[in-house]
């Protein structure tokens, strides 16, 4: 590490890293507020992310239908979900969208009413930088943060990374500092995620934050093989068909992954959308754009011939772990540290299933709000202390604990890959292979956090490597603890729902990870 990093480059009053969905309506909503802003991203804020690549569509309720929507989605929950909570994004969102009135050009549903609900990644994406820019945020792209900084009380302070064009290190001082990195795809290859890397989760524990949700993380979309399309509108209509062409007895349902899964685990899986009806397929290419694009390059009309088929997992990005917050504007357990997006967990208004698309949408776009009012509040109340010196938290991929040697990264990526994806690993979970795979990521860890480091963007990928393994290991340990099925989280030795388990469940710890329910009674069921 440099002299460079001890001494602050930027000063601002709020600091959000990540320039996706949620990081964006942070940025808007601090800048709001009166505060000075920095976002700074690992990519390009506008391209950068899963929004960008996808049709996002909203959680967009008309006033009168919210109490019914809000009462179906906590059933779904299963015990998890928090309704207040729930109401909350369906107001903002309702709120929020039309803002972007002017930026980005809505089309009209056939009533001739202006069509709020979905979205064109792309589209919206460049619409969100541009108003975050006209609301004064000031936007660092390409330059991922690697870790946060606390003052003498273990307050956030802001936060040290480097410039990727130059390989410079940057240290930004700031009144609060929001998370909004995205979720963790556990090098799953998905569309969109090369920066899904944990490295929020692993920043934000390492200040004194949790996780919360980790269990649920096994969220799997089918996609064409040979392929990372994972865009799983159009499979809502799918046919299943094993390699020999016989039809396979896969029932529709919001989540059709273990029974794939099954017959993935047998042989190749081939699809048909030929029952897809006609005006989706005419609005895809706008909808989806992506999602079109694979078949034209194989020269397969997808919704005449076969193709054959995969899933892939998307980690936290549609499953639910993520940083804990503690209060209604989003901040974590670790004061001047909020949360937003896919980086926080969502298991107050997606409970123990997936939030899929809409309600994962509205998440960010709310929580992005309200972390980033949040943090402008909480910068507005704090005391400067100048020129007091402030603590560099980071540690595993940054400062090994041992001699500094060269370390197999695409390796410890690969185990993550191996541990967080195979279906009979992460789907169909047993005591006996969660606890296999926690041994196997806490030896990958050990290797890490003694040894990786470097410089530039070897420093980067050490890091990433570190939160990929870090976040791994939260979600088997939580997975371990939960002895029962309930929504995403499968166990085969554990099958029923036991009511007993009807909590949310925490997780910390980097060296040692530390797993419990927030009821604490149910320490003994568990």
């Amino acid at each position: 590490m440099s002299a460079d990093f001890e001494t602050p480059h930027w000063e601002t009053d709020v600091l959000v890293i990540g320039g996706g969905l949620a990081g964006t309506w942070a940025a808007i909503a601090a800048a709001r507020e009166g505060a000075r802003v920095i976002l700074a991203d690992k990519g390009y804020c506008g391209t950068s992310g899963v929004t960008a690549t996808a049709g996002p569509g909203h959680w967009w309720v008309p006033p009168e239908q919210r109490e019914a929507a809000v009462a179906d989605r906590f059933k779904r929950s299963l015990g998890l979900g928090d309704p207040d909570w729930m109401a909350r994004i369906l107001d903002l969102t309702w709120t929020s969208l039309p803002q972007l009135a002017g930026r980005y050009a809505f089309t009209q549903d056939d009533k001739g009413q202006t069509y709020y609900r979905g979205l064109r990644g792309p589209e919206y994406m460049r619409a969100m930088r541009a108003f975050a820019l006209e609301a004064g945020a000031t936007i660092l792209d390409h330059h991922p943060a690697l870790e946060l900084l606390t003052d003498s009380d273990g307050v956030v302070t802001g936060a040290a990374g480097i410039a990727l064009r130059g390989e410079r290190p940057w240290t930004i001082r700031a009144g609060a500092v929001v998370l909004a990195t995205g979720g963790c795809a556990f090098a799953s290859r998905l569309l969109g995620s090369a920066n899904n890397t944990g490295d929020g989760l692993l920043m934000g524990v390492e200040v004194g934050a949790d996780v919360s949700g980790m269990e649920f993380t096994n969220y799997y979309t089918a996609m064409p093989a040979g392929t990372n399309m994972a865009r799983s509108m159009s499979f809502a209509f799918a046919r299943w068909f094993d390699e020999a062409d016989n039809a396979l007895d896969i029932p529709p349902g919001p989540d059709p992954s273990p029974h794939l899964a099954r017959a993935l685990l047998k042989g190749r899986l081939y699809c048909r959308l030929d029952r897809i009806p006609q005006d989706i397929r005419e609005v895809m290419p706008q909808v989806q754009p992506n999602f079109v694009r694979p078949f034209a390059r194989f020269g397969i009309d997808a919704y005449a011939e076969r193709f054959e088929a995969t899933l892939v997992a998307e980690g936290t990005v549609r499953g639910i772990g993520g940083l804990r917050v503690t209060d209604t504007l989003c901040q974590t357990a670790a004061p001047g540290l909020f949360a937003a997006g896919d980086a926080a967990s969502r298991e107050r208004v997606t409970g123990a299933i997936s939030g899929g698309g809409a309600v994962n949408s509205s998440w960010a776009l709310s929580s992005g709000q309200w972390a980033g009012q949040g943090a402008a509040r909480f910068s507005r109340s704090r005391e400067a202390k100048a020129g007091e010196r402030l603590r560099h938290i980071g540690q595993a991929g940054l400062r090994p604990t041992s001699r500094s040697a060269e370390v197999d990264l695409p390796a410890a990526r690969q185990i993550v890959r191996d541990e967080m994806g195979a279906y009979d690993r992460n789907i169909f979970r047993t005591g006996e292979a969660l606890a296999a795979s926690g041994e196997r990521l806490d030896e990958a860890w050990r290797e890490i956090s003694a040894h990786a480091g470097g410089w530039g963007r070897g420093l980067l990928r050490a890091r990433e490597a570190a939160a990929l393994v870090a976040a791994a290991r939260w979600s088997k340990a939580s997975a371990l603890l939960r002895r029962e099925s309930r929504g995403m989280h499968r166990r085969e030795d554990a099958p029923g729902l036991d009511p007993r388990l009807a909590s949310r469940q925490r997780a910390h710890g980097l060296d040692r990870v530390v797993t419990r329910f927030e009821s604490t009674r149910l320490e003994e069921v568990a």
